[in-house]
């Protein structure tokens, strides 16, 4: 009997999942992950807290399956995209994280742009010249921190980061390599010349990994600290969306997965590589297909700030309900009409990223009257999120990856109201699947296809369709016009702010 052990190290909490192979999900749990933003753009996180989450999810995976550690045979972390870890040579953490929702390198971004040309770069990296890339991150670091710059010694992510504190060994999984702008994907190698236009020595990028490969294997001091056994080998790991792709059974075009997890990204399968500097590229956990994907700053770490912030009276109203704050929410804001009256908000509240690339965008609230209550507050914000799931889906089609199928996972997509709102922007059946565990899942997966107890079709008994929420046709032209405001709004402010 086999097991393989998949961590998640999201945004927003830390999950682990114990697979029980054939097919059989043995244990699962999570802790939370605090998110600082010190400054206005700013997303950062603490990799310490990750690991001690690691720490205490996999002793008590263990317990709760009531397993002897040995029996686990592979493990597979998968975390955000792409995270900037900075070790120095003792392999002491620099600084925080930057996450990458992380908005502060407006200006680097512009600068690289000016020094290169952006369809030469894009034709060679395969993403564009954004705010995503590492480059321009360690650019704002050697500008504004550079007694830390001066003393990196390590480029990796965050599931790079987990990898190394199991393994000891440094290395970086090919997509966070590619996101960061250092692959040339006609060679699919880490470039030197790349590496280097991030002012980093080469040697301070790790080896890069395929997803599937098996990276290095747990040593004495990782078990010590997890409980695991020494030996127990590790694959080289899978960015968060692109794991719960594979989770979600999207592996032929046609499909499109929206997953609601801290950030909100939107994912199709493909066997062509067209890069478009709208969205990302990214390498699908099967060889030989891509992932074109976008990803919003934010989603329920929007939601989730909008509660700490405003919702105080509602989460007392909630728990004499018996029934989470967000579920109060959810209820008032179906009793709210298509629309919200009016109430129109632009969920820019860390800058945003696709499709629109813009680290000076910002959170707006437009229309807001004294008669909208909290229920119309959270319905335009959920109604928000659709609308910029909806600007995703347009390019998406722009560039030939039609929707004929739309998927949604992860914790946001547990609430009825906020996928029927998609469903309703997006014109189409929104596929809901049931029990899907996000991340974990497609981490533990590929674990188990990287140590050849597994296949990769094999994924497709988890794959379980929950219900298809139809779009309401009475809330159409609402949604239409809401949608060519939403768009129109953004650009008018983004013009106002180049004339400023």
């Amino acid at each position: 009997m086999s097991y393989v052990l998949g961590l998640d190290i999201g945004t927003t909490s830390t999950i682990g999942l114990l697979l029980k192979l054939p097919g059989e999900i043995a244990a699962m749990t999570s802790r939370p992950v605090t998110l600082s933003s010190p400054h206005a753009g700013w997303a950062e996180e603490d990799p310490a807290q990750w690991w001690d989450n690691v720490c205490a999810i996999t002793r008590e995976l263990i317990a709760t399956a009531g397993i002897d550690p040995a029996e686990i045979a592979a493990i597979g972390v998968t975390g955000m995209l792409p995270a900037v870890v900075l070790l120095d040579a003792e392999g002491h953490l620099l600084r925080p994280s930057i996450q990458q929702s992380d908005g502060r390198c407006g200006t680097e971004v512009a600068e690289l742009r000016a020094e290169k040309d952006e369809a030469s770069f894009i034709a060679r990296a395969g993403n564009g010249i954004n705010q995503q890339l590492v480059t321009a991150k360690l650019r704002w670091i050697a500008r504004h921190e550079p007694q830390v710059f001066a003393r990196i010694a390590t480029v990796f992510g965050s599931y790079d980061y987990v990898n190394w504190r199991l393994s000891g060994e440094r290395a970086v999984e090919q997509n966070w390599a590619l996101e960061a702008g250092f692959v040339d994907v006609a060679r699919h190698e880490i470039d030197d010349e790349l590496v280097a236009w991030a002012g980093i020595p080469r040697s301070a990028v790790p080896r890069k990994t395929a997803s599937h490969e098996v990276m290095g294997r747990v040593n004495a001091e990782g078990a010590a600290a997890t409980g695991l056994v020494a030996g127990t080998p590790i694959i080289g790991g899978a960015a968060d969306m692109i794991a719960s792709a594979l989770g979600a059974g999207v592996t032929q075009t046609g499909d499109i997965l929206i997953k609601f997890g801290g950030a909100i990204d939107i994912l199709v399968a493909t066997d062509q590589v067209k890069p478009d500097p709208r969205l990302y590229l990214d390498y699908h956990l099967i060889p030989g297909l891509f992932m074109p994907n976008g990803c919003m700053a934010t989603g329920g770490s929007g939601l989730n700030w909008f509660v700490r912030t405003f919702a105080g009276g509602e989460a007392m109203a909630a728990e004499r309900e018996g029934i989470s704050v967000h579920q109060h929410l959810d209820r008032l804001a179906a009793e709210r009409p298509a629309g919200a009256d009016g109430l129109m908000i632009l969920p820019y509240f860390l800058g945003e990223k696709t499709p629109i690339h813009d680290p000076a965008a910002r959170g707006v609230f437009d229309g807001l009257t004294l008669s909208h209550d909290i229920g119309h507050l959270w319905r335009a914000l959920l109604e928000a999120y659709a609308y910029a799931s909806a600007h995703h889906v347009e390019v998406l089609r722009d560039m030939g990856h039609s929707a004929q199928r739309v998927l949604v996972s992860d914790g946001g997509s547990n609430s009825r109201v906020w996928m029927q709102i998609i469903a309703d922007v997006l014109g189409q059946p929104v596929h809901r699947l049931k029990g899907h565990p996000g991340s974990s899942l497609g981490a533990a997966w590929t674990a188990a296809v990287g140590v050849g107890l597994a296949d990769w079709p094999g994924i497709a008994r988890f794959v379980q369709q929950d219900e298809v929420l139809q779009p309401n046709p009475a809330h159409a032209e609402v949604y239409e016009a809401g949608y060519r405001r939403y768009r129109d709004l953004y650009r008018c402010l983004a013009a106002q702010r180049r004339v400023a």
